[in-house]
């Protein structure tokens, strides 16, 4: 728990604040409360999740193996960042009863006493204090260009997931900020009818049958791509130099995304991006196919991307239908629990292919 002076709230405030006020509280262990209501949106499994649980205690379905046992850092990130109160035990509300008979808690922690006052200590600066990485509130390449950060010291910091809360940290903190920011729908209003066009030139030059099996080709060799380019470009973290400018490149190609996992603008590639990995890949099919063929190749894989990048933003804020649960997790893992494994984003083959699967996954942090 947070090194805080907390307030006491009574059984009975709960129920009442819940039942008045349009946040969600939570409790762990009957005792810690819990002010979720900013957390619902950024939830993965979606905030009606939370929502079941409104005012009540989520000791039990935090540890359920079979929902989705959540990890140490889920718990840290709950006292960090939503930890308000402690509720009193039965000694402690009739002396608070006691001694103030019209007490009301929400007044209480506005005009706090000695005896209840909350020290409101866990913020961005206490993140760049205890951990002397970067400093949310401030603009981030520039420190991790000029920071004097060993090789060792920034993968395991950049990997230890940060929540933001709403909005997206600053990058570089100037007007290049927009260019770091992508909705998802973006992806799909722009790159599908590239694909179309593809597909259509495709179409010309070959009969329906080949066009549809170039077509599922593309999209075999992409999901091969994807898992290549997460393994060995996004996590080439083994192989980076011992200076900030290769830990910079590999923040802004992908360590951001690891720092700050729920970032909902950071989680698909930016157009400027995907053009610069994605000319030579074009070029490449026209090299080793045929014209047409290689139309077609190339509108099965981008078509893959386009899925791939849909997909990676739904499994971080879309509650997915059951028969995706185990992508979901899978992704997750990869993110807090151990993200040397669980390469692959929209399927787990190639991971299992080349033997870094994260078999045991119930330890993810949040469900």
């Amino acid at each position: 728990m947070s090194s805080r002076s907390l307030p006491l709230i009574t059984k009975s405030e709960l129920a009442a604040a819940q039942e008045k006020v349009q946040k969600v509280y939570v409790t762990l262990d009957h005792r810690r409360v819990y002010d979720v209501t900013e957390f619902l949106e950024s939830h993965p499994g979606g905030g009606d999740l939370i929502v079941e649980y409104a005012g009540r205690d989520v000791s039990d379905i935090m540890k359920d193996v079979v929902s989705h046992e959540h990890s140490e850092s889920a718990y840290e990130m709950l006292d960090e960042d939503y930890l308000i109160a402690a509720l009193a035990t039965d000694e402690e509300e009739a002396k608070l009863l006691r001694d103030n008979p019209d007490r009301e808690f929400f007044k209480a922690t506005e005009e706090p006493d000695s005896e209840t006052e909350l020290t409101v200590t866990t913020d961005f600066s206490l993140d760049y204090k205890k951990n002397q990485f970067l400093d949310l509130n401030k603009a981030l390449l520039w420190q991790v260009l000029f920071g004097k950060f060993t090789k060792k010291f920034y993968l395991e910091q950049v990997h230890k997931p940060r929540h933001y809360g709403k909005g997206s940290a600053p990058i570089f903190g100037n007007f290049l900020e927009p260019l770091t920011k992508t909705p998802w729908f973006v992806v799909p209003i722009i790159w599908i009818p590239v694909d179309i066009y593809a597909a259509s030139i495709a179409l010309e030059g070959l009969s329906p049958l080949v066009f549809v099996l170039t077509y599922a080709m593309g999209l075999f060799i992409w999901s091969l791509l994807e898992y290549l380019m997460h393994r060995f470009l996004f996590h080439l973290d083994d192989y980076l130099p011992e200076n900030q400018i290769a830990f910079t490149l590999h923040f802004l190609l992908h360590g951001v995304h690891h720092y700050l996992p729920m970032d909902r603008l950071r989680l698909v590639m930016p157009p400027t991006l995907l053009i610069i990995l994605a000319s030579p890949l074009y070029k490449l099919a026209h090299v080793l196919f045929p014209y047409y063929y290689a139309k077609g190749i190339f509108a099965g894989a981008f078509m893959g991307y386009i899925c791939y990048d849909c997909t990676h933003y739904f499994l971080h804020h879309v509650r997915l239908p059951a028969f995706m649960k185990e992508i979901k997790v899978n992704h997750l893992d990869h993110h807090y629990k151990n993200y040397e494994l669980g390469f692959g984003v929209t399927s787990k083959f190639w991971d299992q292919v080349f033997g870094t699967e994260l078999i045991d996954t119930s330890k993810s942090i949040i469900s």
